[in-house]
C-alpha cells in the first residue's frame, strides 16, 4: 500500500462513472464508528500508474442518508484505513454571492460551523486531542484544485467561506441574510465534522464546492426546490469528473507526504500510558505514527 498514492473523493455517487477508469474494484471496510455510508469503489485513472482514486458516496449508493444521518467519522476512517493521504470533497452548495452563479465552482478556505447534531471527532471517552483548524482546508490541495478547475474550463472562485448547516430543511430567509451579512460566500449541509475529521486523521483535505442554487436570499429568483438543485447538480457531474481527473497529475507530482500527514502530532493530550492497548488496536490507523 505504501508504494500507492491514493486519492479520496467523497461526494455524489455520479463521480463513480468517469471516463478512464480502470481495474475498478469495491471494498467493504469495518470500522470501530460503525458502517460507512456505502463500500469503497476503487479504480486507477489511464496514464496515472502507481495511483488510485478511492471513492465514497457520502449519502449512500441511492442517496439514503440525509446530512445528519451520515456516518461522517466512518467514512473518513475507513479512508485512512485504505491508505488515503489526500481527500477530495465535491459538495454541492447553495450561493451566497451574486458573482457564483449556478453552476461555478468555488475552491473554499474557510468553514462556520452551524451543525448541531453530529459526532465531531474520533477522540473521546478518556482519549482526548485537540488538533489545529485555523486553516481548515489543506491549502497545497486547494491550490490544485484551482488549477486543475482552471483547465477544465471552469468559471472558478478562488476562495471563500462555506457555511455547513444541520439540515436537511433549506435555510430560512432570515438565516441566509445573516449568512451573507458574515460575509460566507457558500451554504452546504456536509463538509463539517468531515473536514475536522480528516484533519484528526492526519488526511489532506479540500472542498470543490459546486453552486447549484442562490439558496432563499435572492429576490430575483424563486426560492429554491429539489428540483433544481437536482439539475444543476447533474450538469455539475461531469465537470467534476473532469477537475478530479485534471487535479491527479498534480497530486502525483507533490513531492514528499501531503501537507497534514504529522496533524496529529502534538495534539494528543491523553499519556499512552493512560491509552488502552484495545483503544491503541482500534485507532492504530490514526494512532500507529503518533504512539
Amino acid at each position: 500500500m505504501s508504494d500507492i498514492l491514493r486519492i479520496g473523493v467523497i461526494g455524489g455517487s455520479g463521480l463513480y462513472q468517469m471516463d478512464g477508469l480502470t481495474n475498478i474494484r469495491e471494498e467493504t471496510v469495518e470500522t470501530p464508528f460503525g458502517q460507512p455510508s456505502a463500500p469503497y469503489l476503487i479504480g486507477q485513472l489511464e496514464g496515472t500508474e502507481g495511483v488510485e482514486l478511492v471513492f465514497l458516496p457520502r449519502h449512500g449508493r441511492n442517496h439514503e442518508f440525509n446530512p445528519s444521518e451520515v456516518n461522517y467519522r466512518a467514512n473518513v476512517f475507513g479512508m485512512k484505513s485504505l491508505g488515503v493521504s489526500w481527500i477530495i470533497s465535491v459538495s454541492a452548495v447553495g450561493s451566497l454571492e451574486e458573482a457564483v452563479v449556478p453552476g461555478h465552482i468555488v475552491v473554499i478556505d474557510q468553514f462556520i460551523d452551524r451543525t448541531k447534531a453530529r459526532k465531531a471527532t474520533f477522540f473521546e471517552d478518556g482519549l482526548v486531542a485537540h488538533i489545529a483548524f485555523g486553516d481548515p482546508v489543506c491549502l497545497t490541495l486547494r491550490q490544485m484544485l484551482l488549477e486543475a478547475s482552471q483547465k477544465a474550463g471552469a468559471t472558478v472562485h478562488d476562495g471563500g467561506t462555506y457555511v455547513c448547516m444541520e439540515g436537511p430543511a433549506f435555510s430560512t430567509r432570515a438565516e441566509s441574510n445573516l449568512y451573507r451579512s458574515w460575509g460566507a460566500r457558500v451554504i452546504g449541509m456536509t463538509n463539517l465534522p468531515e473536514a475536522k475529521l480528516a484533519r484528526e486523521a492526519s488526511i489532506s483535505y479540500a472542498t470543490l464546492a459546486m453552486a447549484t442554487d442562490y439558496d432563499c436570499w435572492h429576490e430575483g429568483h424563486d426560492d429554491v426546490t429539489v428540483d433544481q438543485v437536482i439539475a444543476v447538480l447533474r450538469a455539475n457531474v461531469a465537470l467534476a469528473q473532469k477537475v478530479i481527473a485534471n487535479a491527479v497529475p498534480l497530486l502525483q507530482a507533490h513531492k514528499g507526504p501531503a501537507p497534514h500527514h504529522n496533524a496529529l502530532v502534538g495534539a494528543l493530550l491523553t499519556p499512552e500510558e493512560a491509552i488502552s492497548e484495545e483503544r491503541k488496536q482500534a485507532l492504530a490507523p490514526l494512532l500507529g505514527h503518533v504512539l
